[in-house]
């Protein structure tokens, strides 16, 4: 009885047409007055030649309470019949149906679109009119039929800024017919929300849908001893939650991947993304995966990209460099972590210039130094270190004031011994630095006693003389080691110390934004209420020069504003200021989560109930006619043929399959047709389209330099694929990789212990904390659980892998450094390849030929390595160990020479 009282109809009144099915069951038994039957003699002679057909005399009372039903069931079908879970609107007359539409309501759009379109739709059902009113993009004027009103909402959108309630409010209080009930879709975000309860509520009943999802907000990224630190906020009071990062460059490649965490009640997460320099540079865009919205992305401009480290140098000086250049000592601890520019003054610069310039002992001009002031003001860094010259006669573009000439060992101010470092004072870039007991200095220059210098210095000695201080200029910094950058004067050099103290100070340098930007920076391209880039609206505005905070809005969405290769990004996330929880709205009425559209339309049902009776009317009258006599005959041989037909298409495969032989399927044809390399899919869709991409450029480059002709690729389910075919399987592994099942583990077993091989890519050096020691290594041992991979060697230059093709003595990826893992037991060609190089992406590339991902750091020279490692890996896949035998050829030789 509750579910009929939920029952309604759009057309009621033909309901009205159910009084006419008594008069139809009196027409259905009428039945004609039977004729009267005379005998004539002669036609008895003909009885028994014609044989006679049934005939019923009247309709069963069954067939006639069918053919009431059927026509019951239409007359209730087109009456437009609907079931409502009991869930009504509030009010009578119009309704306001107000829908948060800012950037918190991207996360669950669909959900709230559908709840509003089946407020829309029960409206309809009693012809109320609505009044549609979004909270951050312009109301429709209204109010609105229910069809006008449900074309309102299909309409509405998320935008890329916050909802603007006080306008909402200004608006409700100039409408001449108010409403009488309310319907709050609200997102729990933002401010005015108890304000605009209050507003809607003097109209009658509130009602409030609230979605449960926190929302998730990027604040700006800022620099790190590690690299680019990333901050995610959300409101206080939320669950556990487990996500990820992506950051992409440009042209959408994924550069970065890394886990994001909140425990049951945080408000804040923190990630490191720690890139290689070139690939950090490539980052225009970071976002939350899986959550849509303009808050969930961060875009990078010129101010986040680190453009490198400048020597100040000149052709002559780089000409003959030496170990007693202090050059050579800066080149060696830059170059793992820093891409290297030498120039002078005016090439170091220019615009897209380094970020952090170097410069060993010299006196400047003051050209030169006026020129490296403006640069430092626009964000630079300038490192300067001390020597004989500067200790002779400096000059004015230094942090502190010198004293003439420099403290030695022997000397007027005599040590006892050579200093020792202090420790890094906590407001120094340098605090948390490991100090190496091993650094002296034996000579410094001496900065003159003032006010300022003890806030001034970054490092000391010992014996509190500063060793390295600073002064900030404008934007930028100017850094003064006082003492040189070779081991004349300081072993500080040598030390593992020196390369970590320049990582810092080269996060301390940013991108900058060009002194000469036009006045009005207009937009080029900006995100919608997805977080989705394009093009900007007509109502974007430019941003007018010497604008600090920029209001994210209707005028000015996010996105990048002012010209190609000079472009500032304006972000929604640090603009929303302290994330709260949703206000309490004690005067709604009821306030519920997303339940979606609770109206069931009953016509499609009752229509093909009616359908299937009327099919059995036909029937039943057939069979009363004694028409299907024929048919009843043949229904065994019909019978027979839909059984076999169903064995043919169903049972029997499955029985093929459980019997332990499997249909050929198109997989196992192309591996048995071609050569085909393979790769186990992950479920991960970015590390699948890498593989697929690698695995196809390497059978190209395999294709033109060999006889072999691999064809396309495979992505292959251990479980599942037929695995006999293939020479080379390669196995990335991820962070969220399940193990193998029982299944596959057998499956890969038998596949290794009858000649396949499989390489496994754990690809440590990309993905964030995996190291081979760590997470890494215990992942690989729990994914790899259970397949018999014989004992491990690393594979050294006299191993047959390092020249099945060609003559290599590393085997990079797209990373180099680290072994590569083989079966210790050479006589044997090893089963199982295990390196952590990433050897796909090295590969990868796309339609055009271009490569996919940067190979750090030797370029393309190590990109071509990489390729001729592959080709060795398919050379050893398909031939083994006969190159082996190369070892005995300067033996055999001999012999023959004899």
């Amino acid at each position: 009885m509750a579910a009929l009282s939920t029952l309604t109809f759009a057309v009621p009144w033909l309901l009205a047409g159910l009084a006419v099915l008594p008069l139809l069951f009196i027409f259905l038994r009428v039945q004609p007055p039977a004729p009267r039957v005379i005998a004539f003699p002669p036609i008895a002679l003909l009885a028994g030649l014609v044989p006679e057909r049934a005939r019923a005399q009247r309709t069963p009372w069954w067939l006639i309470l069918l053919r009431l039903l059927i026509a019951g069931l239409l007359i209730v079908a087109f009456a437009g019949p609907r079931l409502d879970s009991g869930r009504d609107l509030p009010g009578q007359g119009p309704l306001l149906l107000v829908v948060d539409n800012g950037w918190a309501a991207a996360a669950d759009w669909p959900a709230r679109q559908a709840e509003a379109m089946a407020a829309v739709t029960r409206a309809g059902l009693t012809g109320r009119p609505v009044w549609v009113m979004p909270t951050a993009s312009p109301a429709p004027p209204g109010p609105l039929s229910p069809a006008a009103a449900a074309t309102a909402v299909r309409a509405l959108t998320p935008r890329p800024w916050a909802t603007d309630r006080a306008a909402v409010i200004a608006t409700l209080e100039r409408r001449i017919a108010p409403p009488t009930g309310s319907l709050w879709i609200y997102d729990g975000a933002g401010s005015g929300a108890a304000a605009l309860a209050q507003a809607t509520a003097r109209f009658g009943p509130l009602v409030v849908r609230q979605a449960k999802r926190a929302p998730l907000v990027l604040d700006t990224p800022t620099e790190g001893p590690a690299g680019l630190n990333l901050s995610v906020r959300r409101p206080p009071g939320a669950a556990a939650w487990q996500g990820a990062l992506r950051a992409t460059a440009e042209d959408g490649r994924e550069l970065w991947r890394g886990p994001l965490t909140f425990a049951a009640g945080a408000v804040r997460a923190e990630v490191t993304i720690d890139l290689p320099l070139v690939l950090r540079n490539q980052i225009t865009r970071v976002a939350i995966d899986g959550v849509a919205g303009a808050a969930s992305v961060i875009l990078l401009d010129e101010r986040f990209r680190r453009r490198g480290v400048g020597l100040l140098s000149d052709q002559a000086i780089k000409d003959r460099r030496s170990l007693l250049d202090g050059e050579y000592y800066l080149i060696r601890a830059l170059t793992p972590f820093a891409a290297l520019e030498h120039g002078d003054v005016a090439a170091l610069t220019a615009a897209n210039g380094p970020s952090m310039i170097l410069l060993e002992d010299r006196v400047l001009t003051p050209a030169a130094a006026g020129n490296l002031r403006d640069w430092m003001g626009g964000g630079g860094v300038l490192v300067r270190f001390a020597g004989p010259n500067l200790a002779a006669a400096g000059d004015d573009l230094l942090p502190v004031r010198l004293r003439r000439g420099d403290r030695a060992f022997g000397g007027a101010l005599t040590w006892t011994a050579p200093a020792r470092l202090a420790p890094f004072p906590p407001t120094s870039p340098f605090a948390g630095l490991t100090l190496s007991p091993e650094v002296t200095v034996n000579r410094q220059v001496l900065a003159e006693p003032s006010l300022d210098l003890s806030e001034r210095s970054w490092a000391r000695l010992d014996d509190g003389t500063p060793l390295v201080t600073a002064r900030p200029v404008d934007k930028g910094w100017l850094v003064l080691f006082h003492t040189t950058a070779n081991t004349a004067w300081s072993n500080l050099a040598l030390s593992g110390l020196f390369v970590d103290m320049l990582r810092r100070l080269s996060s301390l340098g940013r991108g900058r934004v060009d002194k000469d930007r036009p006045r009005a920076r207009p937009p080029l391209a900006t995100l919608d209420g997805f977080g989705r880039l394009g093009p900007p609206p007509a109502g974007a505005r430019p941003l007018l020069a010497g604008s600090a905070a920029v209001a994210v809005g209707p005028d000015h969405p996010p996105g990048f504003y002012g010209r190609q290769g000079q472009r500032e990004a304006v972000n929604l996330g640090p603009t929303l200021g302290s994330l709260t929880a949703p206000a309490p709205l004690a005067v709604a009425d009821r306030v519920g989560g997303f339940e979606g559209d609770s109206l069931r339309d009953l016509r499609g049902p009752l229509l093909a109930a009616a359908l299937v009776l009327a099919m059995c009317d036909v029937l039943a009258s057939l069979a009363l006619g004694g028409w299907l006599r024929p048919v009843a005959r043949g229904g065994a041989a019909v019978l027979g043929l839909v059984f076999a037909v169903t064995w043919l298409f169903t049972v029997a495969p499955a029985a093929a399959q459980s019997g332990g032989g499997r249909p050929v399927d198109d997989k196992t044809l192309a591996a048995g047709l071609e050569t085909r390399l393979a790769y186990i899919r992950t479920g991960d869709t970015t590390i699948d389209r890498i593989s697929a991409a690698g695995l196809s450029a390497l059978s190209a480059v395999v294709g033109q330099r060999t006889a072999v002709e691999p064809g396309a690729p495979l992505a292959i389910d251990p479980a599942r694929d037929a695995l006999a075919l293939l020479p080379l399987i390669y196995w990335p592994i991820t962070e969220r990789q399940k193990p193998l099942s029982s299944t596959a583990t057998a499956r890969l077993n038998a596949y290794m212990r009858n000649g396949g091989m499989i390489l496994i890519d754990t690809r440590d050096q990309w993905a964030s904390g995996f190291s081979a020691r760590g997470p890494g290594l215990e992942l690989l041992q729990r994914l790899t659980d259970g397949l018999a991979i014989p004992d491990l060697a690393a594979v050294d230059n006299d191993h047959v892998l390092t020249r099945s093709f060609y003559l290599l003595s590393g085997l990079p990826g797209r990373f180099r450094g680290g072994r590569v893992w083989v079966g210790a037991d050479r006589e044997m060609v090893s089963p199982v390849v295990v390196g952590r190089h990433d050897w796909a992406a090295a590969w990868a590339r796309d339609a055009a030929g271009r490569p996919l991902f940067a190979v750090e750091p030797g370029g393309d020279l190590q990109r071509e390595m990489a390729f001729r490692f592959g080709v060795n890996l398919v050379m050893y896949a398909l031939t083994g160990n006969y190159k082996a035998d190369q070892v005995h050829v300067p033996a055999i030789l001999e012999r023959l020479g004899q």
